[in-house]
């Protein structure tokens, strides 16, 4: 055992990667004899044994009684939220050391490369559900650091619906199906969640967060992450700064339009998880860099909401974000429920130098993960299971219990002792042991909330004032399906006057969606959330405009537009295809990092002028426009005429342009975009040889036409097009 040299007490010592930690409890089966769980070879695991070829089976025949007893027990309940979810490994490395801030050891060694294993995942949805619901997504990451595990538990958006982690059960049960009917599943968009909501006014900035698009991600690869609470960085000296943590994707932050989600939930409901499991293995790699706020301990009090409301975020413009490091997923799972289904994330799983703040959402679930692997996972031992274990050895007194593993020598498992030698010793603070930030406290027993968490509106109102026009309307339109759906007409009056103290222009494109008049005053009290003998009006909301009235970082239209890689272009072509210009503009196109598909009448190979074979990689039975992000048309006159025939391969063109996507075609090819229902839309002077005209691309020159179809694809969407330009597909 390795000691420290100076005390010569025993140190924990990581493995050289976690990786090689996983390799001991990995089988293959390829040669192997098929055998029992406690290693009999298996002669006939066809037949069960029987008292008679026609005979009753007997229950003597322990290989059918194990192999079932295994299959009746192989299940294990899914999470309660998070049920459906992604998983990868791979590395972070900081860019400079962080010491001045935190103690934390893998925020200080740029040298180090820490692996992680990093869970996506949906909120509401049971495992079956789809991934491309209107919904929160999980974003929670693994640190398997040389000082124990860090979990960073977050998602997809800064906030949350809740102030206070009581109310949590409350929450989950509004948003799930309804208890009579189990309906809907994997939706919001129904009566228990928004009486709720409509009754909880300190969800109105999750709520424009939720019906924006940040809902609907293009990928796992193209969203924002966040740790959501406020936590502490402490470093050496014993000195906290409050930190915000943002994970950052280098490919940008990009959605996919509603209409299309539902329908990718049609044609591939496994999307994002196919997505990310093909990046990788492609080796197109996910990226993100992580992000800090850090707010001294002197500027705790000096904004106008409180940094311990997980219902705020810190805007950009007041504190900037430092990126510090480095996330790459480079490695997908050998086994989906060993590693993925069987992870066990726990927001109280921090190392020396990271600490927790008062934060009520937070220290409320400093309890609920415990409690929920307990049961999830089968008992205390849930820490064993290789996904789990951290890189460095565990010592302590814990023994027994379900599914132990570990095998413990020696008698003494207490502390102190003297047969032990007094073995394993507490760690003092300078030898890595772990201490809690000394914050001062005084204060009386109360259950109450703070009134700087009374402004609800103000940071609601600066999200959507900070979004494009065609982010606007689709916040007015997810507004407008879901409350659509919504049977109760009174809740659906009660939101509008919610939202009308977010902003009178939303709530009035809300209500004329809805035939609702907006009310002069929200009904009242318009907070519902207080204790039995208080009085409604000392929990009523604290109407502010804030300091900001908008910030740039929450529009997605502002995320980086320099990149194509990994983006999937559909080439719609058949049999007499010019090769020249279809090879052409897939060379430029997948130079740039995009994947290039071939959409044919039919599978297998096409035949060129030239009569060359071309691989098809999907017909139009099982291919479809909400699968890619983009649409190329080459030239060749048979193709050309095979596909303005073909009516899958218009629909294809018309769905595309709806869902406001880059569309290509050589000039040749120029009938198939007039077969299409959106020429008519065009502009008049669409016809020229050579246009850019909100993401239509046109030409007979094949390189000019893939620059100006890369630039395109880049923008990723063209919603301006959205409004005045729908058509039906």
């Amino acid at each position: 055992m390795a000691t420290n040299k100076d005390s010569e007490i025993p140190v924990n010592q990581p493995d050289n990667d976690k990786l090689d930690h996983l390799e001991p409890h990995k089988e293959e089966a390829a040669g192997a004899f098929m055998t029992t769980n406690h290693g009999v070879k298996i002669n006939d695991d066809q037949n069960s044994l029987k008292s008679g070829e026609r005979g009753a089976s007997l229950l003597e025949d322990f290989i059918l009684r194990e192999k079932i007893t295994h299959f009746d027990h192989e299940r294990i309940p899914e999470r309660v939220v998070h049920a459906r979810g992604s998983g990868a490994h791979g590395v972070f490395k900081v860019y400079e050391s962080l010491s001045e801030i935190t103690k934390a050891h893998f925020l200080s060694d740029p040298s180090l490369e820490t692996p992680v294993f990093v869970r996506f995942s949906t909120v509401a949805g049971s495992r079956g559900s789809t991934d491309l619901a209107r919904d929160v997504r999980g974003f929670a990451v693994k640190f398997y650091t040389q000082e124990g595990n860090f979990d960073l538990v977050g998602n997809n958006m800064p906030v949350f619906f809740i102030q206070d982690a009581i109310k949590f059960p409350d929450l989950v049960h509004a948003v799930k199906p309804e208890p009579d009917n189990e309906i809907p599943q994997a939706a919001s968009a129904h009566d228990t969640f928004w009486d709720f909501i409509s009754l909880m006014p300190e969800s109105a900035h999750m709520i424009m967060w939720v019906m924006s698009d940040r809902a609907i991600p293009r990928s796992y690869r193209m969203m924002e992450g966040f740790g959501v609470h406020t936590f502490r960085l402490i470093n050496a000296k014993g000195e906290s700064n409050f930190v915000k943590f943002h994970w950052k994707p280098l490919l940008g932050v990009h959605s996919v339009a509603w209409d299309e989600a539902q329908k990718i939930s049609g044609k591939d409901p496994d999307f994002h998880r196919r997505d990310l499991w093909d990046a990788i293995e492609s080796g197109n790699f996910p990226e993100w860099e992580l992000g800090i706020q850090v707010v001294p301990e002197a500027d705790e009090h000096k904004f106008d909401f409180d940094l311990l409301d997980s219902t705020k975020i810190i805007p950009e413009e007041l504190v900037p974000v430092q990126r510090v490091g480095k996330l790459t997923l480079n490695r997908n799972p050998d086994n989906f429920f060993a590693e993925t289904e069987q992870v066990a994330f726990h927001i109280g799983h921090v190392v020396p130098g990271i600490d927790f703040t008062n934060d009520p959402l937070l220290q409320g679930r400093l309890f609920s993960y415990t409690d929920t692997q307990l049961i999830r996972l089968g008992g205390p031992n849930f820490q064993e299971i290789p996904i789990n274990r951290p890189i460095v050895s565990v010592h302590n007194n814990q023994r027994d219990g379900y599914m132990r593993q570990t095998i413990n020598r020696g008698k003494v498992s207490y502390s102190p002792n003297s047969l032990g030698d007094g073995a394993p010793y507490q760690a003092k603070a300078q030898e890595g042991g772990y201490t809690s930030y000394p914050e001062k406290i005084d204060a009386r027993k109360v259950r109450a909330r703070s009134k700087s968490f009374f402004d609800h509106f103000s940071q609601a109102r600066l999200f959507f004032n900070s979004q494009s026009d065609p982010e606007k309307n689709h916040i007015i339109d997810a507004l407008s399906f879901e409350l659509g759906k919504v049977k109760t007409v009174a809740i659906r009056e009660r939101m509008l006057g919610i939202l009308s103290l977010i902003d009178k222009s939303l709530a009035s494109g809300v209500g004329y969606a809805l035939g609702l008049t907006v009310p002069q005053q929200p009904e009242q009290p318009i907070n519902h959330s207080y204790p039995a003998d208080a009085d409604p009006k000392d929990y009523q909301p604290v109407i502010t405009e804030g300091k900001l009235t908008a910030s740039a970082a929450l529009s997605m239209a502002n995320t980086p537009k320099d990149s194509i890689k990994t983006r999937k272009i559909a080439f719609l072509a058949a049999d007499g295809v010019n090769e020249k210009s279809l090879n052409a503009v897939r060379s430029a196109l997948t130079s740039a990092g995009a994947v290039v598909e071939i959409i044919a009448p039919h599978q297998g190979f096409i035949i060129s002028e030239n009569d060359t074979q071309i691989a098809v990689d999907y017909s139009f039975l099982n291919a479809a426009s909400v699968l890619y992000d983009a649409v190329y048309v080459p030239g060749g006159t048979n193709s050309v005429a095979s596909i303005e025939a073909e009516a899958d391969a218009v629909h294809f063109l018309n769905e595309a342009f709806r869902h406001c996507k880059p569309i290509a075609a050589d000039s040749s090819a120029m009938q198939v975009i007039e077969a299409t229902y959106f020429s008519s839309k065009l502009p008049a002077d669409f016809s020229d040889k050579n246009v850019l005209r909100e993401g239509i691309v046109i030409s007979e020159n094949a390189s000019e036409l893939a620059d100006k179809f890369i630039l395109a694809i880049a923008m990723h969407r063209f919603w301006e097009r959205e409004k005045p330009r729908k058509v039906p597909s």
